[in-house]
């Protein structure tokens, strides 16, 4: 069975400022989802399955889905703010849903097999799904499930536009992902990067960091695990209006608990993606110089 792509499409941008999934970034239209389902098909994968919120359905299966529901087959999930698992309720304040690890199981119940998550403003090149796709074509006959995550380079995940917030790595010598850090409001400098730490002091990162940039492959039993991970969560949060559930930190955890570990695979391909609304120009130029070394077609969707 061909792996499945869950693509996780509820977020608006709050520092972009609008709907940047929908946003064109290539000939003819073409967005960076668009890129990423052509990808995926290159690499192996055999349906898409869509993370967005109910107010944003029509706009978004008109201006995206449609493109190619003839090429793959093509389903939707519905990341809520009240879906939460029996017993516990959302603040009255909280406007937000959860974070991506509940925006992951809204589709639990359309997948079936291996599957791979990515973000759907993100560019992650014909290599990282081949890598991701050879990943989850394998069987995983170890005691601990072994899933995957494609790490790039911190440098190359940097804009000039503004500060980022980055997942950074701690890899052993075999390539197994030790630790996971969230740092934020990393900005470059030169060709490292710097943020300041909780006493605001100025901390260099090497450029050479490896980052995560939520490109993850896992089994079907991901599910239930990730399920426990999200109620033990929401006994410390359930009332909070703003903590999120994100995905990178569950599987740190099952990491941690020795429930999972995580194989970093490399790619040759670079990420780029629209954080601000700055940020357009250069992937869109990026984009146009994969279209003229023939790496993509004109026209993706005919």
């Amino acid at each position: 069975m061909k792996p499945t792509l869950v693509i996780l499409a509820a977020g608006m941008g709050s520092r972009y400022g609008g709907m940047k999934q929908l946003e064109a970034v290539g000939p003819g239209g073409a967005t960076i989802m668009d890129y990423s389902i052509h990808d995926a098909l290159r690499g192996g994968f055999g349906r898409a399955v869509f993370v967005i919120r109910s107010d944003m359905e029509e706009a978004f299966k008109q201006t995206i889905g449609r493109r190619y529901e003839q090429h793959i087959p093509v389903s939707y999930g519905f990341q809520r703010l009240d879906d939460l698992p029996a017993g516990f309720a959302a603040p009255a304040g909280r406007t937000k849903p959860w974070g991506t690890g509940q925006a992951v199981l809204a589709v639990a119940d359309q997948v079936d097999g291996a599957f791979a998550v990515v973000n759907a403003d993100d560019f992650y090149g014909a290599d990282s799904f081949a890598t991701l796709g050879r990943f989850l074509s394998r069987e995983d006959d170890g005691e601990v499930p072994t899933y995957a995550m494609v790490g790039f380079t911190l440098r190359d995940t940097l804009t000039e536009a503004g500060s980022v917030n980055r997942g950074c790595c701690r890899c052993d010598a075999d390539g197994w992902l030790v630790e996971i850090e969230e740092i934020l409001n990393i900005e470059r400098a030169g060709d490292d990067a710097r943020h300041l730490d909780a006493d605001g002091r100025e901390q260099i990162i090497s450029g050479d960091q490896v980052v995560s940039m939520n490109t993850w492959g896992f089994r079907q039993g991901f599910f239930e695990l990730l399920r426990e991970r999200f109620v033990m969560f929401l006994e410390e949060n359930s009332g909070s209006e703003k903590a999120e559930f994100y995905l990178p930190f569950a599987v740190r955890e099952l990491m941690r608990d020795g429930r999972a570990r995580v194989k970093v695979l490399p790619t040759a391909d670079r990420w780029c993606g629209v954080t601000h609304k700055q940020d357009k120009p250069r992937v869109a130029k990026m984009i146009a110089d994969l279209v003229s070394s023939g790496r993509y077609p004109a026209r993706l969707w005919h």
